[in-house]
This record gives C-alpha cells, structure tokens and sequence, in this order.
C-alpha cells in the first residue's frame, strides 16, 4: 500500500518530466534550432569560445549597423547579440538576456 506522500512526490517528478520534455523538444534546443554562423564582417568582435558540448560558439558582439545578425539566438542587456546554443550561461557577462530570439 502507498503513503499519500508518496503519491505527492511522484506526482512531482512526473509534472519535471514533464517540463523537461516540453524544453528538450522545444526549437531553442540545439538539435531543434538551426544553427548558422553570423557574418564575421558586420561584427565588432571576432572570437569563439567552447560550450559545455564541445562546440564552438561566437562570442557575444555587436553589430556595426545595430541589426540583428543571423544564428543571433538572444539580444544581451548591453546590447551585444548572443550565439548561445542553450540557454543556460547565455549573456551571462554582458548583464544577462534582454530578449530571446525564435
């Protein structure tokens, strides 16, 4: 026979499954969101860095017309446009996400 808190806590780590499902399915993913490189001539900075993953992602920059670049996945607070692949970290030194992009 169950405990009533055992039904709770399963509950629980059904409605996490869940989530996780919905996020892992969702087009921000990397294997779900094409991913492009920007156009190194319209950026002010030049520079990858390695992800968690083992890729190599642009690191945050500028535009020098101000547009959106493509394979920008997030507008940073300081104005810089972000190539993240995830979410997490993403912005994380330039005052953290302002808007996401689909």
């Amino acid at each position: 026979m169950l405990r009533s808190g055992t039904c709770a806590s399963a509950a629980a780590w059904l409605k996490l499954a869940a989530v996780g499902c919905i996020f892992a399915s969702s087009s921000f993913g990397a294997a779900g969101r094409e991913l492009k490189e920007p156009d190194e001539q319209s950026l002010d900075r030049h520079g990858h860095y390695e992800s968690r993953d083992g890729s190599s992602v642009h690191q945050p920059a500028r535009t020098q017309d101000g547009s959106k670049p493509e394979g920008a996945s997030a507008r940073c607070r300081d104005d810089t446009w972000s190539f993240s692949h995830t979410h997490s970290g993403t912005c994380s030194r330039h005052g953290g996400v302002a808007i996401w992009i689909k």
